[in-house]
């Protein structure tokens, strides 16, 4: 079975404010792998509607190799949206759903195929509660930002997990992988 994985940062006080990241080169290429390891991601339509900035570097390079490879790859995989508002997705990857259906979930899980991430705060939440999430990699930033979202805002019971490792970047950030305990 693929693993579903949840993948986002946020900073040290907990909130997810893209904003208040550090997208360095270094950071860039990780993210690069982790989609690389993946053939699907799952969205919902804010997180959705902030990586839309990404095809036209993909179209158009930026010189940034780092970048250039993110937009490359971002392009490429396969995205499942999550939108009750939005009317359609012109990302020529993206497929537009209405809501989450548990057993398509654990369908789509069971399928051949590379991992399945999940990279909006609202959806880690939603398939965290329907305990779907098979690991956390949380990427914590060095700032503090006072307020925002917070990134499990409306979880409904414990989830349990275990640390399996870290990975530190130069600038400070710090990617906590976390199993989740069955």
């Amino acid at each position: 079975m693929r693993k579903l994985i949840a993948a986002m940062n946020m900073t040290l006080d907990g909130f997810c404010d893209h904003t208040a990241m550090i997208a360095d080169d270094e950071v860039h290429r990780h993210y690069t792998e982790l989609l690389r390891e993946a053939d699907t991601i799952i969205y919902g339509r804010k997180t959705f509607q902030l990586m839309e900035f990404w095809p036209p570097l993909a179209a158009n390079p930026s010189g940034n190799e780092a970048m250039d490879e993110f937009a490359v790859a971002i392009d490429e995989i396969r995205k499942i949206v999550y939108s009750r508002t939005l009317e359609s997705v012109e990302w020529k990857t993206a497929e537009l759903k209405r809501e989450i259906v548990k057993d398509e979930i654990v369908d789509l899980k069971q399928r051949l195929g590379k991992n399945i991430l999940v990279g909006s705060p609202s959806l880690i939440v939603q398939l965290g509660n329907l305990a779907l999430i098979d690991e956390y990699q949380i990427g914590v930033q060095p700032t503090v930002s006072g307020s925002g979202l917070p990134l499990f805002k409306n979880i409904t019971g414990r989830i349990d997990l275990r640390l399996s490792k870290t990975k530190t970047f130069t600038c400070g950030a710090v990617i906590h992988y976390y199993q989740t305990k069955r």
